[in-house]
């Protein structure tokens, strides 16, 4: 899969928040999405899932050189982000099981695989609302990381982790190789591993 950005641009009102991207993004590869704190990195993550329109230019999405339709975009991707949102009257089975009714889960794992790699085996019968943020946030990963998508997306992915939470991470994504891996951040230790690096100033 590929997914080419051609004079790719959003604004805000008169507001540019980035403009003339053209890039072309590989599965294999990893990118850093990098620039300070409102620089719109968020926002090109949003544009290349689809979940907001660009201002100007394209985003495609290719499958041996076949175009992906727009409404089927999601289905090829992954995202772990603090402004995702997480069903909170479900417990951790049920938020699990609901997920994957929608993607496929990677290899051959399960539903209780997935717990016990984000070491919430505890906690399996607990609403989510009743999660810290932490915990919520190492479902979100594992949830992402364990989908069956040649995509995953990464904002921020450390937000709300401890020092475990953190390792953890940079171990789960280290299995991820075979992905295209977008990483949004300012923290370097997050995307250290990613070759490419997307710096959003450099697009106003």
């Amino acid at each position: 899969m590929e997914i080419i950005l051609e004079n790719l641009g959003k604004r805000y009102q008169r507001q540019w928040i980035f403009k003339n991207i053209n890039l072309e993004l590989s599965v294999g590869k990893s990118y850093a999405v990098t620039g300070p704190n409102g620089s719109g990195k968020s926002t090109l993550v949003k544009v290349l899932m689809g979940v907001t329109p660009p201002s100007i230019g394209h985003v495609k999405y290719l499958i041996d050189n076949n175009e992906v339709e727009e409404d089927s975009i999601y289905q090829y991707c992954s995202l772990a982000s603090p402004y995702l949102d997480l069903i909170e009257e479900f417990t951790l089975q049920e938020l699990i099981a609901f997920h994957f009714k929608f993607k496929k889960v990677k290899g051959d794992f399960k539903v209780q695989d997935i717990i016990e790699i984000a070491y919430l085996e505890k906690h399996k019968n607990k609403l989510i609302k009743n999660f810290s943020s932490g915990m919520k946030q190492r479902l979100k990963l594992a949830l992402a990381f364990y989908s069956d998508t040649p995509v995953l997306f990464l904002d921020e992915p450390t937000s709300n982790l401890d020092t475990k939470g953190i390792e953890w991470y940079l171990s789960q994504v280290s299995k991820c190789s075979e992905k295209m891996i977008i990483v949004a951040s300012n923290q370097s230790y997050e995307f250290e591993f990613c070759e490419n690096h997307i710096n959003i100033p450099k697009y106003i």
